[in-house]
């Protein structure tokens, strides 16, 4: 046995390995808490009632809290030093032959791995088949798909990316040309109904491609690359790479649009969509006819018929969609335990392939690297989980709650008074939540309202029910702006602080504060891309709020970029484009794609994408500008330096 190893009795390792998870697990509750808090806290004070279902998002939260700390270690413990290790070896034993098919797959892979791409999965449920059957189709009926153009993007990156490592050329042209690909085809898809309606989604693909896994691995393999081919000068020669996979996948999506629109029938009324004459074309939004049926009857409208194919009467459809039943936990957990074996084992079996047969090199610490896959799974398995059942469930409620802040107060009165009032008038009702309340009419000469009916409020001797009117200074008429502004101070708050919490993005901060020599301090450069968060997702949510086309708000940011990089330094370039594509991971596409949507989908607007893309672009904005003033300082202090030498 060698002399170094060292034997602790069982009790001490246990002691020493449980205080190290404990420690872990604080990490990702710090991570977790603010904006989980933050969430909870804006309903209770503005909407004076918790989250629904706040069990089963309790437990849900706590699941993502375990996952994460699971799915970190086993980066760090598995996955990260087998694609260190390969990165180092590829430019002595390898050339581009081998290392753009590799770069290819290790994008695929790692796309397929990433949680917040997992995320896609569990969003769309407000999409209507007939106001967009594009997305309905993308997000509902065949999601794999979507994924599969998101992950052949990356891919393709990957494979761009690590042949700039081993060549050496220049990241400036690289970003320039992507983005004008994007700006071009995004103006084309405007122009279309089919098409527009997915440019939100494409281009939250790109922000979610991002997230912990992807950053991990593919830096590792860049790292490793870039210093051992001796091409790529310069401190940011390893970034560039995440700018790539975040750019890429937006035009997969675009393009696999594209391809699928003529196969699709055009948005139309929910009337004709469940028409006979529709039947033929909108089935290919379904796997089969039986799925077409279950549809149609999930959106079911009491009193009205038309005709199915064979002559039947079937109701018609409600133009709004239905919520549909939250699955269990358990049947959560076993499709997710199958999704994380099928996007951690391919991964780590590629790498671990790539290293023994290709490079001829064996892993170091055979022993921790399968520990790490182990817990990658589990990781894996509990985080996406815990996203279904507790994160999605908690932006999706605010989201269809933002409205009432500032909706208008209709009666400007404190209280109503209703004399020989009829407790026969009172009737049921039933929330989004579920739930049921009593209810009545009041007719004030005007208009009529529908008011809670509250039996406290009735005095059955002197048959008189006084309604009591609370109007909140948030939506008083002559205040009524002040509740957009909280909504819009809300949204800068949720991304600011959900930022903070990303793994993906203080994994980057450290990696660039190490490799610049400590020139650019992580917390900078972590408070920088946060406030470029926050102005993305309150332009984001405008958009949403005044339902404005996508093109307009995505536009401006990468227009405005083409100067900003020309004028930037050629290192930290690749550091910004890359800061935009690490902002939205684990934590932050579920909570702010649930939000946007659930948002859409109460103002019925068809699509509530396009949030994570404003992120992604105002980060790197905002990174550019930090960059150039630290640019700027370094440059006086240079200055100044060189006048105190010359005084002597």
């Amino acid at each position: 046995m060698p002399k170094s190893t060292i034997r602790l009795p069982l009790p001490s390792a246990l002691r020493m390995i449980g205080d190290y998870f404990v420690s872990r697990l604080r990490q990702q509750v710090r991570s977790v808490a603010f904006i989980v808090i933050y969430m909870v806290a804006f309903q209770l004070l503005i909407f004076g009632r918790a989250p629904a279902q706040a069990l089963t998002i309790a437990g849900g939260i706590a699941l993502v809290v375990v996952g994460l700390a699971f799915l970190l270690e086993g980066l760090l413990l598995g996955l990260m030093p087998l694609a260190r290790q390969v990165g180092l070896h590829l430019s002595a034993r390898g050339g581009l032959k081998i290392i753009l098919p590799l770069g290819l797959l290790l994008g695929i892979a790692s796309t397929l791995a990433e949680p917040a791409v997992a995320a896609l999965r569990a969003v769309g449920g407000g999409i209507a088949a007939w106001e967009s059957p594009l997305l309905f189709f993308l997000l509902q009926t065949n999601p794999d798909l979507l994924i599969l153009a998101i992950a052949i993007g990356v891919g393709v990156a990957v494979a761009i990316g690590m042949a700039r490592f081993y060549i050496g050329f220049a990241l400036k042209p690289v970003i320039l040309l992507s983005v004008g690909l994007l700006v071009v085809a995004s103006l084309f898809c405007s122009y279309s109904d089919a098409l527009a309606p997915i440019l939100g989604l494409a281009w939250d693909a790109g922000a979610v491609t991002t997230g912990a896994v992807t950053v991990s691995v593919v830096l590792a393999i860049g790292i490793g690359l870039s210093r051992s081919s001796g091409k790529s000068q310069g401190a940011g020669s390893s970034f560039g790479i995440i700018m790539l996979a975040s750019a890429l996948p937006v035009l997969a999506v675009i393009i696999l649009g594209m391809i699928l629109v003529p196969r699709l029938p055009a948005p139309t009324s929910a009337t004709n969509f469940f028409s006979v004459e529709m039947r033929e074309q909108v089935l290919p939004l379904f796997e089969d006819e039986d799925a077409f049926q279950d549809y149609a009857q999930e959106h079911v409208g009491a009193g009205r018929q038309v005709e199915q194919v064979d002559g039947a009467p079937t109701p018609i459809v409600n133009e709004s969609p239905r919520r549909t039943t939250q699955p269990s936990l358990l049947k959560v957990l076993g499709t997710e335990s199958l999704m994380a074996l099928r996007a951690v084992l391919p991964l780590a079996a590629l790498l671990g392939i790539v290293l023994l047969f290709l490079l001829r090199d064996r892993p170091r610490h055979p022993d921790e690297i399968v520990i790490g896959i182990v817990f990658a799974f589990v990781g894996m398995m509990l985080l996406t989980t815990g996203i279904r059942i507790g994160l999605s469930q908690l932006g999706n409620d605010v989201g269809r709650r933002l409205p009432q802040v500032y909706g208008e107060v209709r009666v400007e009165r404190g209280r109503i008074v209703v004399n020989n009032f009829d407790p026969a008038i009172v009737f049921k009702a039933a929330t989004p939540e579920g739930d049921t309340i009593e209810a009545f009419s009041i007719f004030d000469g005007d208009t009529f309202e529908t008011v809670t009916y509250r039996p406290e409020w009735y005095d059955p001797e002197r048959k008189i029910y006084i309604h009591q009117i609370h109007t909140s200074p948030l939506t008083h008429p002559v205040l009524s702006q002040i509740g957009l502004l909280l909504i819009l101070l809300f949204a800068f708050g949720m991304g600011y602080g959900a930022t903070i919490a990303e793994p993906a993005l203080n994994a980057l901060g450290k990696t660039v504060e190490e490799i610049t020599v400590g020139t650019t301090k992580s917390a900078s450069l972590v408070r920088a891309v946060a406030v470029g968060v926050g102005i993305g997702l309150v332009l984001g949510v405008i958009r949403i709020l005044y339902n404005l086309p996508m093109v307009w708000m995505i536009l401006p940011p990468y227009l405005l970029l083409i100067p900003l990089t020309l004028a930037s330094d050629e290192d930290f370039t690749g550091i910004a484009w890359d800061s935009g594509g690490v902002t939205t991971g684990s934590v932050t596409v579920p909570l702010v794609m649930a939000m946007g949507l659930g948002l859409g989908t109460q103002l019925d607007i068809v699509d509530g994408f396009g949030i994570l893309a404003m992120a992604a672009a105002y980060t790197v904005v905002t990174v550019h500008i930090f960059g150039l003033i630290v640019l700027v300082r370094q440059r006086r202090v240079a200055r100044a330096t060189a006048r105190e030498h010359e005084n002597g």
